[in-house]
């Protein structure tokens, strides 16, 4: 059974926007202001090799879509070849090879994708589509790569929610020039 992975670069409080670029957002590209380390790096290489198929948000697809088929390497590879899938009502197909659109109801398609992969399934950015996952429990770990800084406004990662939503640390560490690695797992009652 494959477990749904969510990924985000956030900074201290809260904004998960354009942390690469972009994006029309004031601060887009805010983590390239702040070294990550070695070991921060290589924490992102480990979770794209591990990775056996990403779930995208329309918007992180379209500027991922845009970005990664002319790049190269083992990261920009592993990306290309694997099996992608878009939640999108507004999508009809998508042009990165081995994209599927998921235009069904949420909680039935990620259970179709749990059957269909047996490893990692990584949300990368893509908050609107966390947001859902959490609200309807299918998210199993969230990985946050928090940055010290404080950008003052922009798009968050966490919503309201209907109901309260468990989660345990499992794992944490501070990387490069003072960013924290948090490792959460979804704690279901």
């Amino acid at each position: 059974m494959g477990r749904i992975i969510a990924t985000e670069f956030m900074s201290l409080d809260g904004v998960v926007e354009a942390p690469g670029g972009g994006e029309e957002f004031e601060h887009a590209g805010w983590s390239f202001d702040i070294d990550r380390g070695e070991e921060g790096n290589k924490f992102k290489v480990d979770e794209t090799s591990e990775s056996e198929a990403l779930l995208l948000g329309r918007k992180t697809y379209e500027g991922f879509a845009a970005a990664w088929p002319s790049r190269e390497g083992e990261f920009a590879d592993k990306f290309n070849r694997m099996p992608k899938y878009v939640v999108s009502s507004t999508m009809r197909s998508a042009e990165w090879n081995n994209t599927t659109v998921l235009r069904g109801d949420l909680t039935q398609e990620i259970g179709r994708l749990r059957e269909r992969h047996g490893g990692p399934i990584v949300v990368h950015g893509s908050p609107t589509l966390v947001q859902g996952l959490i609200e309807r429990d299918l998210l199993d770990e969230l990985r946050l790569m928090v940055y010290p800084v404080v950008l003052g406004k922009g798009k968050r990662l966490f919503g309201s929610t209907t109901a309260k939503k468990r989660m345990r640390l499992q794992s944490s560490r501070l990387v490069g020039d003072g960013v924290e690695i948090l490792i959460y797992e979804a704690v279901r009652s």
